[in-house]
């Protein structure tokens, strides 16, 4: 879910994230799993997009595996994303110059969307980007940043260090993701965040305040149980259409690709992708145990 995170200049960031683990084990720092097989080792980090620049999220156990590490993956490569490139790629994907937004949306879930936002500055794009813009907003509001979320901090330390980066997708192959939506898959997106925010009054379950049950704090401590299988269960009873192109299907290719690299490259390798493709029985944990690796949680 890069494409958003790269364009939050030009538009915002997403962060939809929910985490999930084998077994009940606690533990306090952000979620991370080693998978195992032959000669190899790959490390799964889920990752937090958009953190307040005060967030101290870098473990032992994170920099062992990063400093062992001979490649390191993101879900894509965001260090070298032009501006304009991005830009560009929104205006191709996430724009419909036919039918305003307006158009598409029920009269009730308009008047909802008036309160929240001018419908005139939004009005040219399709659903899956405003979908995006607004469920960013509360977010980079309470002092969060993409540029200090945990994906770009290694991405340039990485590029920096010298170390192999490799990228699961292009940014133009999430933007096609999202535009190969169907019509009502991608309102059926939008009117959620809408509602979501109305029902909340601006406190969406994405917060970074100092209160235990924050977002933010909860994936500092690791503390699964708290943020559960909840967002991603109610994704796929929600809306199937966005959960298989979103989640299963890109998980899926990316554990055939990790399974590949295992086979052909041993060595050690670490994963940093949204810690929302952790969760449950189509997550990458849960993928790469099913081909028959040793999956642990080792933090």
């Amino acid at each position: 879910m890069s494409l958003l995170r790269v364009a939050t200049a030009a538009l915002a960031a997403i962060s939809a994230i929910s985490l999930w683990a084998f077994g009940s084990a606690s533990f306090a720092a952000p979620a991370m799993w080693r998978v195992s097989g032959g000669d190899s080792e790959v490390y799964l980090f889920g990752t937090l997009h958009a953190l307040s620049p005060s967030a101290a999220w870098r473990t032992p156990a994170y920099d062992a595996a990063y400093r062992k590490a001979d490649v390191v993956w993101f879900e894509a490569d965001l260090t070298h994303a032009d501006t304009l490139a991005v830009t560009n790629i929104l205006s191709q994907y996430g724009v419909d110059p036919d039918r305003a937004l307006s158009q598409k949306l029920k009269p009730a879930d308009l008047a909802v969307l008036k309160g929240q936002a001018d419908i005139a500055r939004i009005d040219h794009l399709r659903p899956w980007a405003a979908a995006m813009m607004l469920s960013m907003q509360p977010v980079l509001a309470a002092g969060a940043a993409v540029e200090s979320g945990a994906d770009m901090t290694v991405g340039r330390e990485a590029a920096a260090g010298g170390k192999q980066v490799r990228a699961f997708e292009t940014l133009e192959d999430q933007a096609k993701m999202f535009a190969g939506l169907s019509e009502p898959a991608e309102v059926a997106y939008l009117t959620g965040v809408i509602h979501e925010r109305a029902q909340s009054h601006g406190r969406l379950k994405i917060t970074l305040d100092p209160r235990a049950d924050s977002l933010e704090r909860q994936w500092l401590d690791g503390d699964l149980d708290q943020l559960g299988p909840g967002l991603v269960r109610d994704m796929d009873r929600q809306n199937p259409t966005l959960y298989e192109a979103l989640l299963k299907t890109r998980n899926l290719a990316w554990a055939d690709a990790l399974s590949r690299e295992m086979a052909a490259h041993p060595g050690v390798e670490l994963v940093n992708v949204g810690a929302l493709h952790m969760l449950g029985d189509d997550g990458l944990p849960a993928l790469m145990k099913a081909r028959g690796f040793k999956v642990e949680r080792v933090q």
